[in-house]
């Protein structure tokens, strides 16, 4: 048996799957992943529970996995969230110094970054991430640490994630439900920005486009802060609706097509191609043109990347991605994804893969694993944080229970 206290564990409740995978932290910080369960997910759409029940079931069965395989008993998860109500935006407080000598001490940090967070969202709302960017000291930009600076205004900028407390609210207590603790939400973007991203990649510029079964999550990092991010309500599901009703086929039988026939971009092979769909005695019912199926598949995910992309150049952050785009999350396993996104984003554009943590090949090699790895190394830098910033744990889940 692994020390408990090293373990960390992530769970994703996706509309395709339910996924948990575990960590153990070494004494040095380095994550090894050691364990990884996953379940098909019956309640869920669009990244939010429409059957609890399904879904305990499910999640009951993805933990069991993962503690067989790591040999652990998980006693608390770090959940990612997600969902067409999260939002992101960015937000500037202001603080002005009022000591004698106008030195910026750390109470002068802690009030700016409390005036930014201070944001009218409606009252239905909660913050669950307000990350700092960048100070400003009597204008002077790009400032990361003031203290000690001398000044007599103080600004900051937040990026703040918010979303709707009770839909938030029912998908911690269904895994309270479980006899789990929840140690902190995490929105998914975020998590899967840290299984893929390198320093280097946040500090010149990159965009994380994570296509899930219900729900695609995009991040955008820049100067080594996060930038902006967003959810569509549009995943790999909708691909294979698009087909059912374009090929006038069960969605059973568009998903498998889908998965044996499809493409990103019409290929030339496509042209002339069909396939005999057959019921259960072999008999012929009817006959798929390959070509249509693909150009349905290109017209939906073409849609995706760029609605992403009119949405970067209305907020002027198309031209800071100088380490390109990074593709992950199962939608993005479909051939010609990559040719496609660079079509449109008119840069380059990488499947991405988890980095930084060491294990389970299985997993690290997955682009869908890509969340659940990224919770656990969230998780193991709340670790080695959490005597420098003892107010995180208050975070998120206090004000929640508050409002419960």
């Amino acid at each position: 048996m692994f020390d408990d206290s090293n373990i960390i564990a992530g769970l994703e409740i996706g509309t395709s799957k339910i996924c948990v995978v575990v960590g153990e932290q070494n004494a040095d910080g380095a994550l090894n992943v050691i364990g990884l369960g996953q379940a098909r997910s019956r309640g869920v759409r669009k990244g939010e529970i429409i059957n609890p029940e399904q879904v305990e079931e499910d999640l009951r069965a993805a933990m069991f996995e993962a503690e067989q395989m790591a040999n652990v008993e998980i006693r608390s998860v770090y959940l990612g969230v997600s969902g067409g109500h999260i939002r992101g935006f960015n937000n500037r407080g202001v603080h002005p110094v009022v000591s004698a000598d106008r030195e910026i001490s750390p109470d002068d940090v802690d009030d700016v970054v409390k005036n930014a967070k201070a944001i009218n969202l409606p009252a239905e709302n909660t913050v669950i991430h307000a990350v700092r960017q960048h100070f400003f000291v009597d204008g002077q930009d790009g400032v990361t640490n003031p203290v000690g600076m001398l000044g007599a205004r103080l600004e900051v900028d937040m990026h703040v994630i918010h979303g709707h407390a009770n839909r938030l609210q029912n998908v911690i207590r269904l895994v309270r439900a479980t006899s789990l603790d929840v140690d902190e939400i995490v929105f998914n973007g975020i998590a899967t920005s840290l299984a893929l991203l390198t320093g280097e990649q946040k500090e010149l510029g990159a965009l994380v486009i994570d296509i899930g079964g219900g729900t695609t999550e995009y991040v955008v990092y820049s100067d080594g802060v996060i930038r902006h991010s967003g959810v569509l309500a549009v995943g790999g599901d909708h691909v294979s609706n698009d087909l059912a009703y374009g090929l006038k086929v069960h969605l059973s039988r568009a998903e498998k097509l889908k998965i044996e026939y499809g493409c990103a971009m019409p290929t030339d092979a496509a042209k002339g191609q069909t396939i005999s769909i057959t019921n259960e005695l072999g008999l012929e019912l009817k006959r798929v043109n390959v070509e249509h199926l693909q150009r349905i598949m290109h017209l939906r995910l073409q849609e995706i990347f760029q609605l992403i992309a009119q949405e970067l150049e209305a907020v002027g952050l198309t031209d800071y991605l100088r380490a390109g785009v990074f593709l992950c999350g199962g939608g993005s396993r479909v051939p010609g994804s990559v040719q496609l996104a660079e079509n449109v984003f008119q840069m380059n554009v990488t499947s991405g893969h988890a980095g930084g943590v060491s294990g389970l090949t299985t997993a690290l090699d997955q682009p869908e694993f890509a969340t659940a790895i990224g919770l656990v190394k969230f998780g193991s830098l709340k670790n080695r944080k959490r005597n420098e910033l003892p107010f995180y744990k208050k975070g998120f889940l206090g004000r929640l229970t508050q409002r419960s």
